[in-house]
Protein backbone atom coordinates (compact mmCIF):
# COMPACT_ATOMS: atom_id res chain seq x y z
CA UNK A 1 0.00 0.00 0.00
CA UNK A 2 1.32 3.28 -1.25
CA UNK A 3 1.31 6.24 1.51
CA UNK A 4 -0.98 8.41 -1.09
CA UNK A 5 -3.54 5.60 -0.25
CA UNK A 6 -3.34 5.42 3.26
CA UNK A 7 -3.53 9.04 3.26
CA UNK A 8 -6.80 8.89 1.34
CA UNK A 9 -8.27 6.36 4.14
CA UNK A 10 -7.20 8.69 6.27
CA UNK A 11 -9.09 11.45 5.21
CA UNK A 12 -12.03 9.03 4.92
CA UNK A 13 -12.45 7.45 8.48
CA UNK A 14 -11.98 11.40 9.52
CA UNK A 15 -15.05 13.20 7.36
CA UNK A 16 -17.11 9.84 8.49
CA UNK A 17 -15.62 9.83 11.95
CA UNK A 18 -14.44 6.20 11.86
CA UNK A 19 -12.48 5.15 14.31
CA UNK A 20 -10.47 1.58 13.13
CA UNK A 21 -9.62 0.98 9.41
CA UNK A 22 -8.54 -2.86 8.89
CA UNK A 23 -7.59 -4.55 5.79
CA UNK A 24 -6.28 -8.27 5.12
CA UNK A 25 -4.93 -10.42 2.42
CA UNK A 26 -4.21 -10.73 -1.30
CA UNK A 27 -7.92 -10.86 -2.28
CA UNK A 28 -8.58 -7.90 0.17
CA UNK A 29 -11.00 -7.65 2.65
CA UNK A 30 -11.63 -4.23 4.32
CA UNK A 31 -13.50 -3.42 7.66
CA UNK A 32 -14.51 -0.07 8.86
CA UNK A 33 -15.62 0.94 12.47
CA UNK A 34 -17.18 3.67 14.04
CA UNK A 35 -17.03 3.80 17.90
CA UNK A 36 -20.87 3.47 18.74
CA UNK A 37 -20.34 6.26 22.16
CA UNK A 38 -18.49 8.50 19.86
CA UNK A 39 -19.87 12.01 19.21
CA UNK A 40 -21.66 13.34 16.45
CA UNK A 41 -18.59 16.34 15.34
CA UNK A 42 -15.26 14.00 14.97
CA UNK A 43 -11.99 16.45 15.69
CA UNK A 44 -8.79 16.12 13.77
CA UNK A 45 -7.37 13.69 14.45
CA UNK A 46 -9.41 10.84 14.71
CA UNK A 47 -7.46 7.77 12.57
CA UNK A 48 -6.32 4.88 14.24
CA UNK A 49 -4.34 2.50 12.48
CA UNK A 50 -2.76 0.57 15.35
CA UNK A 51 -3.43 -3.13 15.72
CA UNK A 52 -5.17 -4.43 18.26
CA UNK A 53 -2.07 -6.13 19.93
CA UNK A 54 -0.24 -2.76 20.42
CA UNK A 55 -2.55 -1.56 22.62
CA UNK A 56 -1.09 -0.20 25.99
CA UNK A 57 -0.34 -2.59 28.45
CA UNK A 58 -1.02 -1.52 31.85
CA UNK A 59 2.14 -3.01 33.92
CA UNK A 60 0.84 -2.82 38.25
CA UNK A 61 3.06 -0.86 40.36
CA UNK A 62 2.58 -1.68 44.04
CA UNK A 63 -1.02 -3.10 43.15
CA UNK A 64 -2.62 0.70 43.64
CA UNK A 65 -1.47 2.17 40.29
CA UNK A 66 -1.75 1.62 36.50
CA UNK A 67 0.83 2.26 34.37
CA UNK A 68 -0.18 3.45 30.61
CA UNK A 69 2.93 2.91 28.66
CA UNK A 70 3.07 3.80 24.74
CA UNK A 71 2.56 0.70 22.35
CA UNK A 72 4.71 2.51 19.27
CA UNK A 73 7.78 5.34 18.91
CA UNK A 74 5.47 8.35 18.15
CA UNK A 75 5.08 11.57 18.97
CA UNK A 76 2.88 12.30 22.37
CA UNK A 77 -0.57 14.49 21.63
CA UNK A 78 -2.28 15.24 24.85
CA UNK A 79 -4.92 17.02 22.82
CA UNK A 80 -6.77 15.96 19.71
CA UNK A 81 -5.54 19.44 18.31
CA UNK A 82 -3.57 22.20 18.66
CA UNK A 83 -5.74 24.81 20.23
CA UNK A 84 -7.92 22.03 21.69
CA UNK A 85 -8.43 20.80 25.53
CA UNK A 86 -6.11 17.81 27.00
CA UNK A 87 -7.94 14.52 26.47
CA UNK A 88 -7.11 14.56 29.99
CA UNK A 89 -5.66 16.34 32.97
CA UNK A 90 -4.10 15.56 36.58
CA UNK A 91 -6.74 14.46 39.03
CA UNK A 92 -9.84 13.06 36.07
CA UNK A 93 -11.56 10.30 36.84
CA UNK A 94 -10.97 7.83 33.74
CA UNK A 95 -13.07 5.00 32.57
CA UNK A 96 -11.91 1.91 31.08
CA UNK A 97 -11.71 3.15 26.61
CA UNK A 98 -11.63 6.51 27.58
CA UNK A 99 -9.18 7.80 24.86
CA UNK A 100 -5.70 9.59 27.06
CA UNK A 101 -3.97 10.51 24.07
CA UNK A 102 -2.64 9.95 20.72
CA UNK A 103 0.60 8.94 19.88
CA UNK A 104 1.81 9.98 16.02
CA UNK A 105 3.91 7.45 14.05
CA UNK A 106 4.50 7.44 10.43
CA UNK A 107 2.01 10.37 9.88
CA UNK A 108 -0.52 8.23 11.51
CA UNK A 109 -2.48 8.81 14.74
CA UNK A 110 -2.91 6.07 17.37
CA UNK A 111 -5.44 6.72 20.02
CA UNK A 112 -4.05 5.57 23.76
CA UNK A 113 -6.83 4.37 25.63
CA UNK A 114 -7.35 3.58 29.88
CA UNK A 115 -6.98 -0.26 30.31
CA UNK A 116 -8.52 0.10 33.69
CA UNK A 117 -10.89 3.10 35.74
CA UNK A 118 -9.43 4.88 37.88
CA UNK A 119 -7.74 8.63 38.42
CA UNK A 120 -4.73 10.42 36.56
CA UNK A 121 -2.17 10.74 38.98
CA UNK A 122 0.91 11.83 36.68
CA UNK A 123 1.46 12.56 33.28
CA UNK A 124 4.63 11.25 32.46
CA UNK A 125 5.54 12.84 28.98
CA UNK A 126 4.78 16.66 27.42
CA UNK A 127 2.64 17.38 24.49
CA UNK A 128 4.85 16.85 21.09
CA UNK A 129 7.45 14.81 23.08
CA UNK A 130 9.08 11.55 21.25
CA UNK A 131 8.56 9.01 22.97
CA UNK A 132 9.54 5.57 22.86
CA UNK A 133 8.31 1.77 22.49
CA UNK A 134 7.48 0.80 25.90
CA UNK A 135 7.94 4.57 27.40
CA UNK A 136 5.62 5.42 30.61
CA UNK A 137 2.99 8.23 29.55
CA UNK A 138 0.52 8.00 32.36
CA UNK A 139 0.05 6.78 35.91
CA UNK A 140 -3.59 5.69 36.99
CA UNK A 141 -4.69 5.39 40.63
CA UNK A 142 -7.03 2.35 40.52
Amino acid sequence: MEETDIRKYAQLMQELGLTRLEFSGPDQSVRLERAVSAPAAVSAPAAVFAPAAAAPAPAADNGRFVSVRSPIVGLFYAAPAENAEPYVSLGDRVKKGQTLCIVEAMKLMNEITAEEDGVITEICVSNGQMVEYGAELFRIQR
